[in-house]
């Protein structure tokens, strides 16, 4: 039965009908000279009413102004409680940061302004029709994020607060490309790992766990209610959240040990206040974010990428960044090389040996501590300038022997029992424990632009003695995530083996917004079997993923990539060697007839394209239109960029 029009629309609030029809205004009056009412265009001169209009006092409108930009997300109550959920924790408290910032600010004798544009959650997206809007998101977040830079004119620098998966990302991309201002980055931080029970990116693997009978009912309502122990940050894992942080940092766009701070704690928060004096002394000094990115700081972050074990995801992040610098993209071949130059020195999720929470590589130095290895090994260019204003040699220096550096550490040991030292390694111990380089783009006749895995991530168990996987198996191709997963779970008349190869196509830019598929690599990387299948896909994966994943495969089935040809029964080889960082990806096999890879290119090319090949009737117009861009943009390689030059071009 309806609602009673009458208890929707009618009220009895007493004073709604009190309704005043003008007022007084502020008291006081704007500082104008005779000049400024000649000179300054209506815009500086209206600005000033409202910005008295607002409450601010009059007498001080013409200090300088600077601009806090934020990715929060939900409606937080003063004493931390929820009146309007956000879509995930990592932009829940980050308005704490930006009333830090303000505050130093207004000491500062400066105006601050405030604007928002908030993120999606890539896990809570996941195997959702969701996920079709996540990559293509990150481009439309810079864009509104740039224009609410140049919206207000008088600002003299950008203070950008974020973390998460496109939020973080979006924010570089957008404080990039203001090549004339200067620009800092406080990183969102990250929640805390439970005492007892399971990390954020295990917990998403609750479902495929159960349908396979590993866990009870009870025990996935006990450890989904508690995985995140804290109400903000990210997630505790280096993935892409955690990684797009890093990276932020290496770039020089933030204070040195900003990433990875535990959300909604005094460190946290001094960082936000610490970012605000030094964007004031930038300004002062005329440092530009021009000043600090350039190609040797994007080098210096592809380093500690590497260093780190970081998320793939950035292979498509960083090179938007430099071209929103108005800097040399990294290539295929940029990143290949520096994977082979540099040790993966940092044990944490979802990497291991050990596999340690994002806070406790916070505790054992952050950034600045591999920096140190780095220094010794002659990897960085230490003569790139940062937002201190002075290069990072210097930071390092200080550093170094900071009184933060040594309590830090201390604390770890002392509270947690764990050696920093077995967090942040040195090179000869990490090569001791076996830690491999982070990633590797396998090529073949399946992926002839090429593919990526973070070979790190491939559980060690299925790892020859020489550091290669090898795997000769069965293809299993689906064209929708949904099917995948439901064979994974084994929900189909046909489950997913031990030694299948699933293939997943139409996921990539054209077919589905190159979503990212955690849901497969999760369930794959928890269930007993899981680690004896292979994924292959034109979709990307989160940065928790692992497993013997690759993802990135061009072209894509939908731009005639060959992967596109391929059908069930066809027998596939991989071969990852996790050392030199060489790979392929083949079809080898018919049926049981058996081919070398040559004639496995010949037939593919003989093939016709599998009748089912189609974007995902789900598609948004707008996601379609963003791949169409970023494909004649330089596609995924490229950054994902909408590049004005390219697409004059291609209408000429």
């Amino acid at each position: 039965m309806a609602t009673p029009l009458s208890e929707l629309l009618d009220t009895d609030q007493p004073d709604l009908f009190e309704i005043h029809t003008s007022a007084a205004g502020p008291s006081g009056s704007l500082p104008l000279t005779p000049e400024m009412l000649r000179d300054r265009p209506s815009g500086d001169i209206f600005g000033m009413t409202q910005n008295a209009g607002m409450g601010w006092t009059p007498e001080q409108l013409t200090r300088p102004q600077y601009l806090i930009l934020s990715t929060q997300g939900g409606i937080r109550a003063e004493d931390g409680q929820p009146i309007a959920l956000g879509y995930h924790t990592g932009h829940w408290e980050v308005g704490l940061l930006m009333q830090a910032a303000a505050r130093e600010f207004d000491r500062r004798e400066s105006i601050p302004f405030a604007a928002f544009v908030s993120d999606p959650c890539d896990g809570r997206s996941q195997g959702t029709t969701a996920m079709m809007d996540s990559l293509a998101y990150r481009n439309d977040a810079a864009m509104v994020l740039n224009r609410l830079i140049r919206s207000l004119p008088t600002r003299r620098g950008v203070l950008g607060v974020a973390t998460c998966d496109k939020g973080l990302p979006a924010m570089m991309i957008a404080l990039a490309s203001h090549h004339q201002l200067p620009t800092i980055i406080v990183p969102g931080g990250v929640t805390l790992p439970v005492d007892d029970g399971e990390d954020a990116g295990k917990v998403q693997s609750i479902g495929a766990r159960f349908a396979h009978d590993e866990i009870t009912l009870d025990y996935a309502a006990d450890v989904g209610c508690r995985a995140c122990a804290s109400p903000g940050g990210g997630c505790q894992f280096l993935g892409t959240a955690g990684t797009a942080q890093v990276v932020a940092e290496a770039l020089g766009l933030c204070l040195p040990h900003s990433a990875l701070a535990p959300s909604g704690q005094p460190i946290w928060l001094d960082n936000a206040v610490r970012s605000a004096r030094a964007l004031v002394e930038l300004a002062a000094a005329r440092i530009s974010v021009a000043d600090i990115l350039t190609d040797q700081a994007i080098e210096n972050a592809m380093v500690l990428h590497a260093a780190c074990g970081g998320s793939t995801n950035l292979l498509l992040h960083l090179p938007a960044v430099a071209f929103a610098a108005g800097r040399t993209r990294p290539t295929v071949d940029d990143w290949n090389r520096i994977n082979r130059q540099v040790p993966r020195l940092v044990d944490v999720l979802p990497n291991g040996p050990t596999g340690h929470p994002t806070v406790q590589f916070f505790l054992a130095g952050g950034v600045p501590e591999v920096m140190l290895h780095l220094r010794k090994l002659g990897l960085l260019h230490l003569d790139a300038l940062t937002v201190t204003g002075h290069p990072l040699a210097e930071s390092l220096e200080w550093w170094e022997q900071s009184e933060r550096r040594s309590r830090l550490r201390e604390l770890l040991a002392s509270r947690d029992g764990i050696n920093p030292d077995d967090v942040i390694l040195d090179p000869d111990t990490a090569r001791q424990k076996g830690m491999t380089s982070t990633v590797t783009f396998p090529i073949g006749n399946l992926a002839p632009e090429g593919s990526v895995i973070k070979s790190t991530a491939i559980d060690p168990d299925v790892v020859d003695d020489d550091g290669v996987f090898r795997m000769t198996g069965s293809a299993r191709v689906f064209t929708t995530e949904r099917a995948a997963i439901a064979a994974i779970k084994g929900q189909t008349d046909q489950p997913i083996r031990a030694g299948d190869i699933v293939v997943l196509i139409c996921r990539g830019p054209l077919g589905a917004g190159m979503e990212e598929t955690y849901q497969i690599t999760s369930a794959l990387r928890y269930l007993d079997f899981g680690k004896h299948v292979a994924v292959i896909t034109d979709a990307r994966f989160s940065g928790v993923s692992t497993g013997a994943c690759i993802g990135h495969v061009g072209p894509e089935a939908l731009a005639g990539g060959p992967i596109g040809k391929l059908i069930d029964g066809d027998t596939l080889q991989i071969t990852v060697d996790t050392l030199q960082l060489e790979g392929q990806i083949d079809l080898v096999g018919e049926g049981q007839e058996r081919f070398d890879t040559q004639e496995g290119a010949e037939r593919l090319a003989a093939r016709d394209a599998r009748p089912d090949l189609a974007a995902d009737p789900d598609l948004p117009p707008e996601t379609r239109l963003w791949a169409l861009l970023q494909q004649l943009s330089g596609g995924t390689w490229g950054g994902c960029v909408y590049d004005p030059d390219a697409l004059a071009d291609a209408l000429k």
